[in-house]
């Protein structure tokens, strides 16, 4: 993919339609992950030799990536199916526009290896899902650390540096893509780097390991200490990208809510331990292997009341999904959220179903009910996509979710994989 072509797919339908009421049964394989991916896209402007990246899902924001990284002049090799070869010996721009990146948070780290690679970068401030305050000064706080004259002018951040020297920088609060942006930088960076309070998700380790076979030199992957000591260059390096784990327990609580039977194959059980627990607490008889995992739902659904926090314990991203089960268990539960604050606008939606939701602050207090009904209702964002989803599959009658943009951004072939396993669900416009 040269020549700065935009991706050649066709807009989807706006609208999905679910007929609720089918235990869903079968096989049912999880897509490489999408936050791991995106990094380690990026993570190719660091080299000037071929990064190949196995696994990576058809998506929106893939698209929007690709889109990003051949305007800067990225030579963007397709090989089989979600195998890619990214080559960034020609790139010749440093610039991110407002056009692509407003769509996708994840463009904030071309900031950090453009910086690194080039010495400069103009990056458009980012934008991404409604779901709270996601400041981008940890990423700009992190690279000043390490050497960078950095100021936002007109809704762009400017960047500078001659070379990037080796420092110790702490994040006040993890993030992902903070750390992915620091952790990219510093393996160009003169000398040694530590980064505490680092984030721990499997998506960064990978990172960290795409890395290091390029000639990275990293220690402290999957800990909150990382330290990087910075290299002349990089070199090329394959892949292959890990299964989605947010997907896979979105599966999980699809068979378990419409009492289905399902083995659910691509997953590393290394990497759902905490919420695989926690569901068993449901009442689903739930078997997990390496690289797979057989459910069987229970005719009753117990309540498991939970409060979001990073890697290793229950993700912010499963927070919707799992609220959707405790709306049909039998009994009252508790919800905190403590990762993003805007993360219950799924709440008012639901309950348009009929789910029995209260709010006191960051808690939501749920009661559960027989089942839920049918009703138009509205995405807001890529996760409360895929809990209306679920909503709709034991919902009475027919729910049509409008605004399903936000969730061909993060789980491919949603769709198809349902109807495979027995939901009646299509698209419409």
């Amino acid at each position: 993919m040269q020549g700065h072509q935009s991706p050649d797919y066709k807009t989807p339908l706006k609208k999905l339609v679910i007929n609720g009421g089918y235990p869903l049964s079968g096989r049912v394989r999880i897509s490489g992950s999408k936050n791991a991916a995106l990094p380690m896209m990026i993570a190719s402007i660091l080299s000037d030799h071929d990064i190949t990246l196995n696994g990576i899902p058809d998506l929106a924001d893939v698209r929007t990536m690709i889109t990003l990284l051949d305007t800067m002049g990225m030579k963007i090799k397709k090989n089989d199916k979600g195998s890619f070869a990214f080559n960034a010996s020609g790139i010749e721009s440093k610039f991110a526009s407002y056009e692509l990146v407003k769509t996708m948070r994840a463009s904030i780290m071309v900031l950090g290896p453009l910086l690194a690679k080039h010495g400069e970068a103009k990056v458009s401030l980012p934008g991404g899902c409604a779901i709270g305050a996601r400041p981008v000064d940890l990423h700009i706080q992190g690279l000043e650390k390490l050497g960078a004259m950095i100021e936002i002018k007109d809704g762009y951040i400017l960047a500078s540096s001659d070379r990037l020297i080796g420092s110790t920088y702490s994040f006040p609060k993890k993030s992902v893509t903070g750390t992915a942006n620091i952790l990219m930088a510093a393996t160009l960076a003169e000398g040694q780097t530590k980064i505490l309070n680092a984030a721990c998700e499997p998506e960064i380790a990978q990172l960290g390991e795409l890395l290091n076979s390029m000639g990275a030199k990293i220690q402290g992957l999957g800990k909150d200490c990382i330290t990087i000591e910075g290299v002349e260059n990089l070199g090329s390096a394959e892949i292959e990208i890990i299964p989605d784990r947010i997907e896979a327990i979105t599966m999980v609580i699809a068979g378990i809510i419409t009492r289905g039977e399902l083995r659910i194959e691509n997953i590393n059980s290394s990497h759902i331990q905490q919420p695989i627990e926690l569901i068993r607490k449901c009442g689903a008889n739930l078997e997990i292997f390496d690289d797979y995992l057989y459910l069987k739902g229970s005719n009753v659904i117990s309540p498991i009341s939970f409060q979001t926090n990073p890697y290793p314990g229950i993700p912010t991203d499963i927070q919707a999904q799992l609220m959707v089960l405790n709306t049909v268990a039998e009994g009252d539960s508790k919800v905190k959220e403590t990762i993003f604050e805007n993360r219950f606008m799924h709440i008012l939606e639901l309950k348009r179903m009929g789910a029995n939701i209260g709010i006191d602050g960051n808690t939501a207090i749920i009661t559960g009910v027989p089942k839920l009904n049918s009703a138009q209702v509205m995405a807001t964002d890529l996760r409360a996509s895929a809990a209306l989803i679920l909503a709709g599959l034991i919902a009475d009658g027919e729910t049509i979710i409008d605004r399903i943009y936000h969730l061909d951004r993060g789980y491919e072939s949603i769709e198809e994989k349902l109807s495979n396993i027995g939901a009646k669900v299509r698209r419409i416009d």
